[in-house]
């Protein structure tokens, strides 16, 4: 689970962006101001930070600059939100240090794209960034004929932590570089000997450091300037007088980049080392990947893992067995969809599919499937267990306390809803259903019959069970007589009863 800050001052873009990402398993943290954000971006230090560009008090980019002041939050991604759409407006949001751009109104799938790869980089980044403290500084080099302007930039950059060197003249930093290469070059324009611009031309036209980032420093005409640095190579620009906020922010943004093109290179190494392997690996493993590939859909990683590695059979081939069904679904959920709003309806879906999924999880049942309210689950297959029953029974009861935990929320809103479950034991067919685009995983008997028509006779708060049930229950659980049910589909009475708890 990802932890995500959001710095929105809109109420309404805050709720849709929180509402999406939880949907999503993330964690939010949110702020409404600028000096909020700041605050808990120092505090939390989250995995990343969604920034709106207009905020009441600071706006986002001088939020992002004070976040990169502080070294150790280098690796951090940070997103600009913003309702512009102009192309030199989202340009200039990314050169201000920015690792990407959101544009609202948010479109939900785009929206959803960016987090997760931003997410996915920046954990590699942290995982590849030195730690802090401890951390081994990145390497500037100064190159600047006037001893008392490289001196004043090397102390700039050397008071945020940043190892310099210095270099009086063009031919010395190209000897530089070429003994200790540094992972950025501020490079004055106008010097004796090689100028700034032919420095910057024998710079790239080595491929060893073709990709060094290199910042012309410069007191000339920018507009003119610009256009000749660009032509020579240059990343970016800083006038004289320097403006040290402006330096910093320029060098931080390049030295990002340049810690991805390391990154990229070092993977590039990796991937070539595993290629020599390749065919053996592929050998030896396809099999299983695509027996686990098939089988991630129904079942947890860890449950499908162990199928793969031989500790059960193969479930998507039909077979019987016998299991344990349990079928819920809430009472008094269709007279709450046809008076809320769909948002409404979604939302108490969400918290009902996520606590009801994380018991059947937590008690190892294979999820049949979802039918908005309703829910099946069943035990014993794909890998036998001995206390199927049991199991059921401990996951009902934890079932309806946490819908009796959420039930008071929902009453707090207006919404009336309880959970009926039925559970009942025999043999079903099991195994594959569907055609070669979509495949569910599925039971077929009328142990599946009798336990959606317990089911439905449930009153809210209740769990009704079968005899055979019962008799597996053993003397843990306590158990009542409900009386026998006529239930549809099944021929004759039906002896049922209550579970009501643990002895």
């Amino acid at each position: 689970m990802s932890t995500i800050l959001i710095v929105e001052d809109n109420a309404k873009n805050m709720k849709l962006v929180r509402d999406l990402l939880q949907h999503h398993g993330h964690r939010t943290l949110e702020a409404e101001t600028g000096e909020a954000g700041l605050k808990l971006a120092l505090q939390e230090r989250p995995d990343l930070v969604l920034m709106d560009i207009q905020l009441p008090d600071i706006d986002g980019a001088t939020v992002l600059a004070r976040i990169r002041e502080d070294r150790s939050l280098d690796a951090m991604p940070v997103l600009a939100v913003s309702a512009s759409v102009m192309p030199e407006e989202q340009q200039r949001v990314v050169r201000s240090g920015f690792d990407g751009f959101i544009a609202k109104p948010i479109s939900v799938k785009p929206f959803l794209a960016a987090v997760s790869k931003v997410l996915i980089e920046g954990g590699e980044r942290r995982s590849a960034a030195p730690k802090v403290p401890g951390m081994t500084p990145q390497h500037i080099l100064v190159v600047d004929d006037v001893e008392k302007n490289a001196r004043l930039l090397a102390d700039v950059l050397a008071a945020r932590g940043y190892r310099t060197s210095k270099a009086a003249s063009g031919e010395e930093a190209l000897r530089a570089i070429a003994a200790e290469p540094p992972d950025l070059v501020l490079l004055d324009v106008m010097m004796p000997g090689l100028d700034g611009y032919a420095v910057c031309r024998a710079i790239r036209d080595d491929a060893r450091s073709a990709m060094l980032p290199v910042v012309l420093v410069t007191a000339l005409d920018p507009a003119q300037e610009r256009i000749k640095g660009i032509e020579a190579g240059a990343d970016d620009f800083v006038n004289k007088p320097v403006n040290q906020a402006e330096l910093l922010a320029r060098v931080r943004s390049l030295l990002r980049v340049k810690a991805y093109h390391d990154e990229i290179q070092r993977q590039k190494s990796e991937l070539a080392d595993w290629n020599r392997t390749l065919e053996q690996r592929v050998s030896d493993g396809v099999a299983q990947l695509e027996r686990l590939g098939r089988l991630k859909r129904f079942f947890s990683p860890q449950l499908a893992q162990a199928i793969v590695g031989g500790d059960a059979d193969d479930p998507l081939r039909s077979h019987r067995r016998e299991i344990t069904v349990v079928f819920l679904d809430l009472r008094g959920f269709t007279a709450f969809t046809e008076t809320a709003d769909p948002e409404e309806v979604m939302g108490v879906l969400r918290e009902y599919h996520a606590a009801m999924g994380r018991l059947i999880t937590e008690h190892e049942g294979t999820l049949e499937r979802f039918t908005g309210d309703g829910i099946m689950v069943f035990f014993n297959d794909p890998v036998p267990v001995p206390d199927a029953a049991e199991r059921a029974a401990h996951m009902a009861l934890g079932m309806q306390a946490e819908v009796a935990r959420l039930a008071e929320g929902w009453r707090r809103r207006g919404y009336e809803l309880r959970l009926g479950i039925g559970i009942a034991m025999g043999f079903a067919t099991i195994g594959a259903i569907g055609f070669e685009g979509r495949i569910d995983y599925g039971a077929i008997g009328t142990v599946t019959n009798l336990a959606a028509r317990l089911c439905s006779e449930a009153s809210g708060g209740d769990i009704l069970v079968a005899p055979r049930v019962v008799a597996a229950l053993g003397d843990g659980f306590v158990t009542a007589p409900a009386g026998e049910f006529s239930l549809k589909g099944i021929q004759r009475p039906v002896p049922v009863a209550r579970v009501l708890g643990l002895r």
